[in-house]
């Protein structure tokens, strides 16, 4: 295929994707169709930093011209919930409800859809709330950090047939569609490896001084917090730091490595690596924190049943430097695809003498940008950030015909067996593999549990 015709294919895919949703419905969805003049009345589970920055005005530009409201916050703290009230009745110009916790939330029986904000640990058990209570979500990734919570949530949005949106919002980018058109048109060639960066130098990164200052133990249902996690007394670092902290985030795969390893997912199709080793540890910032400052992992892809064909991906993040910044670079015989830059290049190709050495022919990508004739025309463009905005339109539109989103409930499932698998290797410095039959992860054997 041209270059030229390329492009013009991929913008015109990736318009579709991104305003269209993804493929069909299932029966209990169709029935749930909500007609063009009701309003969907929505209900906010977590008034986090994330929602007020990002989710928000993400939603609030769509929400006029598709007929959406938010009517009520959930959330723990005290302090939380009038700061989401307040906010949101300026926003909205009407009364905002609070609930103290999500079973007030679910009894109000104006409340169509939720959007989960709420600590890492806490999403998977939230959605699945959510779809027992038969409300559709849009969901903050990652989408679990165990399997079990991850198989609950999964089993009660299969029975339930709702709309999930998980916030991995590269799905929704017009970038990452063109990629994905590239390399799946078979133009790329086979991925020989994946390079993967998130590089900070922050020590306040995930750190709430202020806010920990504040909260106190009244202030707050610690019990209803913990859900399922083991019981210990009330900490609020672990309340307001908790990706900083061992079971109630990963930290680093959770919260990074999940936006960057399901493109590999969404590139390829394999649906999780057949093997992860890792290593990493508290280099530097030694604040109390259990989840590391600094790791590296290696995940291998490829058939399960063809051992020798298959790529590398290595991730790697730091919190200590901030040089490299974070990357997303796919590797061929002939090439790049470089997510950082939105270029395809002949970067590292197999020359002419190289080849003629091995009786081959050379092997070069022909140069273009990612970033060509695929330009999304909304008339909401403000708020938020451009990627979180269009994954937002793309849940609402997908609440109101009932086909499944950008990022729905598998790409979230499967995005937590890879991060599972690396914090395993992690925390146990064992190998680790999926055990597709049991869907666990086992590392050096054992089943790999918090």
């Amino acid at each position: 295929m041209e270059r030229r015709e390329f492009l013009k294919r991929a913008g015109f895919a990736v318009a579709a994707g991104i305003t269209m949703g993804g493929k069909g419905m299932s029966a209990a969805s169709y029935k749930r169709i909500i007609g063009a003049n009701d309003r969907v009345n929505v209900g906010v589970i977590g008034f986090s930093d994330r929602f007020r920055s990002s989710l928000l005005p993400s939603f609030k530009a769509h929400a006029d011209k598709l007929n959406f409201d938010i009517v009520g916050v959930s959330d723990l703290w005290s302090l939380r919930r009038a700061e989401g009230k307040a906010k949101m009745e300026d926003i909205f110009g009407h009364k905002i409800k609070t609930w103290l916790n999500n079973d007030q939330l679910y009894e109000d029986n104006d409340i169509d859809a939720v959007i989960i904000s709420t600590a890492d640990f806490q999403h998977a058990l939230h959605v699945a709330e959510a779809a027992e209570n038969g409300k559709d979500a849009y969901v903050e990734k990652p989408f679990a950090e165990s399997m079990a919570d991850a198989r609950k949530a999964k089993e009660a949005i299969e029975k339930a047939g709702t709309i999930v949106q998980v916030g991995s919002q590269r799905r929704s980018a017009p970038n990452y569609h063109a990629a994905n058109d590239f390399i799946r048109s078979g133009k790329f060639g086979d991925i020989v490896m994946v390079e993967m960066t998130w590089n900070v130098n922050q020590p306040g990164r995930w750190r709430r001084p202020k806010e920990v200052s504040l909260l106190q133990e009244e202030d707050i249902d610690w019990k209803r917090y913990l859900m399922n996690r083991p019981w210990e007394d009330f900490d609020p670092r672990k309340y307001l730091e908790f990706r900083l902290f061992w079971p109630y985030s990963s930290g680093i795969p959770g919260q990074w490595m999940a936006h960057q390893i399901d493109t590999v997912h969404w590139f390829t199709g394999f649906n999780y690596p057949r093997s992860v080793a890792a290593n990493g540890g508290i280099y530097l910032w030694k604040d109390g924190r259990t989840n590391y400052d600094t790791m590296t992992a290696v995940l291998d892809y490829g058939p399960a049943d063809m051992p020798g064909k298959g790529f590398q991906v290595v991730y790697s993040s730091r919190f200590t430097n901030g040089a490299g910044g974070t990357k997303e670079i796919y590797y061929s015989n002939g090439g790049e695809l470089n997510l950082d830059t939105n270029q395809v290049t002949s970067n590292g190709y197999l020359t002419a003498r190289e080849a003629a050495a091995m009786g081959m022919k050379e092997n070069k990508l022909e140069s273009f940008s990612l970033a060509d004739n695929v330009k999304i025309n909304t008339d909401a463009n403000t708020g938020g950030d451009p990627m979180t905005n269009l994954h937002m339109l793309n849940w609402m539109e997908c609440v109101r015909s009932r086909r499944q989103p950008n990022a729905n409930y598998m790409a979230g499932y499967n995005h937590s067996i890879a991060c599972i698998m690396v914090t395993a290797a992690l925390r146990t410095h064992e190998f680790t593999v999926f055990d597709p039959v049991a869907q666990e992860v086992m590392a050096g054997g054992k089943v790999f549990r918090y």
